[in-house]
């Protein structure tokens, strides 16, 4: 009677993606079912939303954690961004495979329907990227494009061409290649100039965009300070980095987030979270439970 909440966490928190499919294959062969399904049946509440990001494929998830976030009402589309800048173009195109495998319709169909003006153009912009992924660099068209962008910020016309183009379609070495000649002709980083807690949801994501091709270690300790920090717990975005960080760069992060912090991140997870939820996210950060 019952379900061994423990043991679960013990087996699934302990394996790779590619172990995790092999479990998932396994189980269905033996048992003649769904072991998501039967998962999603069984348990309940956080525990049950981090479990079942976590036994996804990562495309899948990611998929998943997009059209979630569309269906949602309000004009934030963190996760769009976050999946837009943070991988690899492989990485990238898998997961609009999977979200048109999975909902039958294109991740950029998606974006643009639920979205408007500026941010649709640069949203749909970023999540159709194939970038090139290797580590050449031209310093000229850096020192062009940092121009580029300063003239845009200045002027207010955040919603240039220039801006979108150039973000969504170099390389991230070229982009920081780009940020550092910025930082050098201006002497302060892009990041600082683009207003701060904008109303304005296009420069919201404009500034989140940019803050992900920059740095997306930083990003992400961010996103965790913030989700734990003040009254109440977003456990949404706590769920989030940590699931989809562990098998990228989750002890860089947690290094980033105590010097910043002077508190473990796995302290600050234990202080803010209770029952099988937190033994679930403990155990991803590392921790015997």
């Amino acid at each position: 009677w019952g379900t061994d909440e423990k043991a679960i966490i013990a087996v699934l928190g302990h394996r790779n993606a590619a172990q995790r499919r092999q479990i998932r294959h396994v189980y269905e062969e033996i048992y003649q079912e769904d072991l998501i399904k039967r998962l999603e049946s069984e348990l309940s509440g956080h525990f049950e939303k981090a479990v079942y990001r976590w036994i996804l494929d990562p495309p899948d998830r990611d998929a998943v954690l997009a059209n979630v976030e569309l269906k949602k009402s309000g004009n934030k589309h963190h996760v769009i961004v976050e999946i837009s800048c943070t991988k690899n173009p492989e990485e990238l195109l898998a997961i609009r495979r999977a979200y048109h495998a999975r909902y039958k319709r294109s991740l950029e169909e998606e974006v643009a329907y639920h979205t408007k003006g500026d941010t649709r153009r640069l949203l749909v912009a970023l999540v159709s990227a194939f970038r090139y992924y290797g580590e050449e660099i031209n310093t000229t068209l850096a020192k062009s494009e940092a121009k580029k962008l300063h003239e845009a910020i200045k002027d207010k016309k955040f919603g240039n061409e220039d801006v979108i183009r150039i973000l969504s379609t170099r390389s991230i070495a070229q982009l920081q290649a780009t940020f550092n000649c910025y930082r050098e002709q201006e002497g302060t980083s892009i990041t600082k100039n683009l207003p701060k807690d904008s109303s304005d949801e296009y420069i919201a994501m404009l500034r989140m965009a940019v803050r992900c091709l920059k740095d997306p270690k930083k990003y992400f300790e961010k996103v965790l300070r913030r989700s734990i920090e003040g009254i109440g717990t977003d456990e949404d975005a706590l769920t989030r980095v940590i699931v989809t960080r562990a098998e990228k760069d989750l002890k860089e992060i947690k290094e980033l987030y105590h010097k910043r912090n002077n508190v473990p991140l796995d302290k600050a997870v234990d202080k803010e979270t209770s029952g099988d939820y937190k033994d679930m996210l403990l155990t991803l950060l590392g921790n015997e439970v």
